[in-house]
């Protein structure tokens, strides 16, 4: 009777290519075993299934001369490795003897930093026929090419294995031994075990596989220029910039959003996993107060969980002026402290707040030479939970709160180190832009001082005083003698005072139209260098639009000589000052990184949300300086010919064809007054009566929608819920879908009968809608969607962005928000889709009036200083 052969090829499981990094601990090559001796492989590591490659063989040595049946004989097993180190085919030499009818199993095992006893090759045979005789066969073990090869062209990714164990075994057939049985089943019955260590050879000093196959030339050449390259593990460590660069925080809901990934070294994100319940971490950050707390707390840093839950750290400031420090316990309750101290205003201070279990360390230094200014321990016996990986930081405002007034400077978290300030490396980078924005706030509060003084001590009316020696309209003291840039002039000649109440910003504004007055002359471009001093004025008396164009003026060296150094500076006074122009220029800048401003796409996002969560609410605002923004080619003659005013043909042949009964001229009319679209101003009043005349007159359904949008918002005109919703049922019967949308709006807002709404919204959904989109994920994420009594953050935000591919401002903020923060699933995070913000803050009113002054088809020079146009 022959021995039957298994080679087992095993099927599908763990990649071998999960093998990574292992190290090869020194063993013998030829190891005898005892009967019943225990083999579990290294450290006791366990069994898996893998693929691998097996190679049967049949060849046996001559059979040892029969020994007497007297003689008791135990079974045993032990093998040869005839080449110590591991091989493509590694040939094994197997002896083994066996009392009763057996079966033979040899198995190859390899171990990994990361993954142990991972079975590679399996192989086992029968012996039933030739008992208590020293048998030996030879085995060749094959190996996968992973294993003993170097990357080329084929072998993308070689591993490097620690340790191969080859283990052999013999099982009785009558005691669990068989073919059919598994192999940890058959282990379990061994009466005989041994194994031995192959040395493993690591990745670079393996040889190249010959493949037999010819490359192309390309391909060949190609591979040979990388073919030596060792590649090797990036340096990771603990050290996060979050900020590099000042941010002019205006004290809205808006702030930068920043979030941390797990850490791919696997020590790194061990030790950062074992301190979830006993924090250690290090924050460094500048800041520049220009005021305390309007609130009663405003934003510095802070993080937000996935629950969009304040956790730890969470860092604001009291409207007194002290640090208000919360952390989320690991009990689920919250706890926070205030500090002893308050915080300086309007003066460079760094703040370092060092976190070490229950125990937290704020320390603030002042000025670039880091005089220390308070220092101050606090403990707790309570344990902080600390997950910096499930959630995002926020500095500055946000939907929650609002940020602080002032700048933001360079920001260093160390996540995984308690440091002392001494310690800690953040230096100001823009050192000449921090010394000069100190500069000018010490200017500014100067000339905001003799404005001040200057509006109470002139007499009302224009009068001139005559009596006193003055000094730009202020009597002469030593008071007044300290160095100012202001320009007296415009004081004394131009800007009385109008009344008593008149605020220093109301100055500053009518200093800002006297030097646009001159600038709009025949002669403005060679007025520019003189009216730069009243520029500045106007900007440290809080009236912006003068910063925004100072910041134009200097990073364009328009008639003045270029200062990238002072257009930066004005760029950030205009952002602090919430300037709408000045927020879209800091966020284009940020967002393509030119003219020295890093590219940083969640600082981009921070000042463009900053507009874009003001332009809806500017879009309903019938006041101020606002018009539609539209797309306007300033190479497209077409649609700048119907770029028209008032007195225009294109307007008066509209009013004509309107006054004639014309619904669609009536329409398009009314539309022109109520945004200010087409060059035309805003005339709220005269789009009310053409959009009610077209409403009662003709049978136009998104005539009568407009009108009844007007009688329920009474905007312009007196509202009349019962007609507008008449109009709106009369609109939605015609098959107008804005019109169906708007009955779900009605029953919202004022029934609130959210089953109604809910029921409109579907269908004006159906019919394309993107209103009705956004307005289905608001039920989801309030939670009161009929039926669905939680919320549901992941269905609203699949309308939220349905809606936003329609157009929708509030769907497209959503989104926005979605992206930069990486808290829900069907949104990863991605910064610079975030930046989609800047779609809707271009659609801003007060940027549309800007652009319709610049294309006013007039013979004069008209000063709006504006984004550029294509």
């Amino acid at each position: 009777m022959v021995e039957e052969s298994d080679d087992t090829v095993c099927g599908p499981g763990l990649p071998v290519c999960d093998l990574k990094q292992w190290k090869p601990p020194a063993g013998p090559s030829v190891t005898r075993a005892r009967s019943g001796s225990e083999l579990t492989g290294e450290r006791g590591a366990k069994l898996n299934v893998v693929p691998s490659l097996g190679r049967p063989t049949s060849l046996t040595t001559s059979v040892t001369p029969e020994a007497e049946q007297s003689v008791a004989y135990k079974d045993f097993i032990y093998f040869t490795v005839f080449e110590g180190n591991v091989r493509n085919v590694s040939e094994v030499s197997v002896e083994y003897l066996c009392s009763q009818p057996c079966v033979v199993s040899l198995e190859a095992v390899v171990s990994s930093e990361f993954r142990s006893s991972i079975p590679v090759y399996k192989k086992r045979w029968k012996n039933e026929k030739y008992l208590h005789t020293s048998r030996t066969q030879i085995v060749h073990v094959k190996f996968p090419s992973i294993m003993v090869y170097r990357d080329d062209y084929f072998i993308r990714h070689s591993i490097s294995v620690s340790a191969v164990i080859l283990r052999a075994w013999i099982t009785h057939k009558y005691s669990g031994g068989d073919l059919n049985v598994k192999w940890e089943e058959n282990l379990l019955h061994a009466v005989a075990k041994n194994y031995t260590l192959l040395k493993t050879v690591p990745p670079f000093e393996r040889p190249f596989k010959d493949h037999q196959v010819c490359l192309e030339w390309n391909m060949d050449y190609i591979w040979n220029l990388r073919a030596n390259k060792i590649p090797q593990c990036p340096l990771e460590t603990d050290v996060v910039t979050l900020l590099g660069f000042l941010y002019a925080s205006s004290g809205e809901n808006t702030g930068i959003v920043k979030k941390f990934p797990r850490f791919h070294n696997r020590e790194l994100e061990a030790t950062r996993r074992q301190r979830i319940d006993y924090p250690v971490f290090t924050v460094s950050l500048w800041l520049y107060l220009l005021h305390y707390c309007k609130a009663n707390l405003c934003g510095i840093l802070y993080f937000v969980d996935s629950n969009e839950m304040y956790s730890t750290p969470s860092v604001f400031l009291t409207e007194e002026g002290h640090l208000h420090i919360q952390m989320h316990l690991v009990k689920g309750e919250d706890l926070a402290v205030k500090t002893k101290f308050t915080m300086p205003l309007k003066e460079w201070v760094r703040l370092d707040i060092s976190f070490s279990g229950g125990q937290i360390v704020v320390t603030t230094s002042i000025g670039q030479d880091l005089k220390s200014y308070h220092n101050q321990t606090i403990s707790f016996r309570e344990d902080f939970y600390y997950n910096d990986t499930a959630g995002y930081f926020i500095l500055g405002g946000s939907r929650y709160v609002a940020g602080i007034e002032g700048f933001f400077g360079p920001l260093k978290y160390y996540r995984l180190h308690t440091l002392h300030p001494e310690q800690i490396v953040n230096p100001f980078l823009e050192k000449q832009l921090a010394e000069q924005l100190q500069l000018y706030y010490e200017r500014c509060a100067e000339v905001q001082e003799i404005v001040s003084v200057y509006t109470a001590t002139v007499p009302q009316g224009g009068g001139r005083q005559e009596a006193c020696k003055c000094w730009g309209g202020l009597p002469l003291n030593k008071s007044n003698l300290r160095p100012a840039h202001f320009s007296f002039p415009t004081l004394k000649t131009h800007l009385w005072p109008r009344n008593p109440n008149e605020s220093v910003l109301e100055i500053g504004g009518r200093i800002f139209e006297k030097a646009v007055k001159r600038l709009s002359s025949v002669d403005g471009l060679h007025q520019i260098s003189s009216v730069v001093p009243f520029l500045m004025d106007s900007s440290c008396c809080g009236y912006h639009k003068a910063s925004y164009y100072l910041a134009v003026f200097y990073e364009t060296g328009l008639n003045v000589p270029r200062d990238q150094l002072q257009g930066m500076l004005y760029s950030l006074v205009g952002g602090q000052g919430s300037e709408r122009l000045s927020s879209m220029n800091l966020g284009y800048k940020h967002y393509q990184g030119v003219d020295n401003y890093p590219l940083d796409w969640e600082l981009s996002y921070a000042y463009y949300s900053n507009i874009a969560t003001k332009t809806p609410l500017d879009q309903h605002t019938l006041q101020g300086d606002q018009a539609y923004v539209e797309t306007i080619r300033l190479k497209d003659d077409e649609t700048l010919k119907v770029q028209t005013k008032e007195d225009g043909d294109v307007f008066m042949w509209l009013k004509h064809e309107a006054t004639r009964g014309n619904a669609a001229a009536q329409q398009r009319l009314a539309q022109m007054l109520f945004w200010g679209q087409q060059g035309v101003a805003k005339n709220p009043e005269a789009a009310i009566e053409w959009y009610a005349k077209g409403a009662l007159e003709t049978e136009d359904p998104a005539l009568i929608y407009d009108y009844a949008i007007v009688l329920f918002k009474g905007q312009g005109v007196k509202k009349n819920r019962r007609l507008a919703l008449e109009l709106m049922k009369k609109a939605a019967s015609k098959g107008l879908h804005q019109a169906v949308n708007g009955l779900g709006w009605y029953y919202h807002k004022f029934k609130k009968n959210y089953a109604k709404a809910a029921k409109y919204w579907l269908k004006a959904e159906e019919m394309g809608n993107p209103d009705a989109s956004y307005n289905l994920g608001v039920l989801y994420l309030d939670g009161i969607f009929p039926g669905i009594p939680e919320r549901n953050q992941t269905l609203a935000g699949e309308y939220f962005h349905k809606a936003a591919q329609g157009g929708h401002i509030e769907g497209t903020l959503w989104c926005s928000l979605y992206y930069i923060t990486g808290n829900l699933e069907t949104f990863p995070r991605d910064p610079e889709k975030a930046v989609m913000a800047s779609t809707v803050a271009e659609k801003n009113g007060y940027l549309g009036h800007v652009i319709r002054k610049a294309l006013m088809p007039t013979g004069g020079l008209h000063w709006y200083v504006g984004p550029t146009l294509e």
